[in-house]
């Protein structure tokens, strides 16, 4: 590996570890094992590095995103993006917690993009299948929506220790899923 990458990959480790607020270049080069003006060398900044490790995150997020992804029917494939997003943030939520507060802020980030235009290219195959039930682009603030909402219970378990919220029970979650999608859809015809 070489040293942009590892010091990329020390920044993920830290922030899943002990989140985007415990993140400094001391601590990067530490895990890293390299001085400071190696890491300004490559990143100018810390913010530099800050925004590459989210970039690669949104690239791994991405990736998990598209081998999850195996059914040919576009609303069995929604839901089944609908839980890896939603599985992403459960089992990194401290990672996800930072990738949506640079995405908030107005971060350009390419593979967030085209994570929109995935979903948005399954609306459109629901849709050209007849299976829509509602405007594109509302449907699409549907999925997100609930998504985001069922990963914010993992994050407030994660992040909130002091909030007893407990594990967030899977039954609810899979409900909110299905509720979107209902709200989406039409019913399948019989065959």
């Amino acid at each position: 590996m070489d040293t942009k990458t590892a010091l990329v990959a020390a920044a993920l480790t830290l922030i899943e570890k002990e989140g985007a607020a415990a993140f400094s270049t001391r601590a990067v080069c530490d895990i890293a094992k390299v001085t400071a003006p190696t890491l300004y060398h490559h990143f100018r900044s810390a913010d530099g590095l800050l925004s590459a490790a989210i970039a690669e995150a949104f690239e791994q997020f991405l990736s998990s995103k598209r081998a999850a992804i195996r059914s040919t029917d576009p609303v069995a494939a929604l839901i089944e993006g609908w839980d890896n997003y939603v599985g992403f943030a459960a089992a990194r939520p401290r990672l996800y917690a930072a990738m949506m507060a640079r995405f908030l802020s107005g971060a350009d980030l390419p593979a967030a993009r085209e994570g929109q235009a995935m979903l948005r290219q399954r609306i459109a195959q629901i849709e050209a299948a007849g299976r829509l039930a509602i405007a594109p682009e509302a449907a699409v603030q549907v999925i997100w929506a609930s998504a985001n909402s069922a990963a914010l219970l993992f994050l407030g378990t994660t992040l909130q220790p002091g909030v007893d919220m407990g594990t967030p029970d899977p039954v609810p979650i899979a409900r909110l899923r299905d509720g979107a999608v209902q709200a989406i859809c039409t019913p399948a015809l019989p065959e």
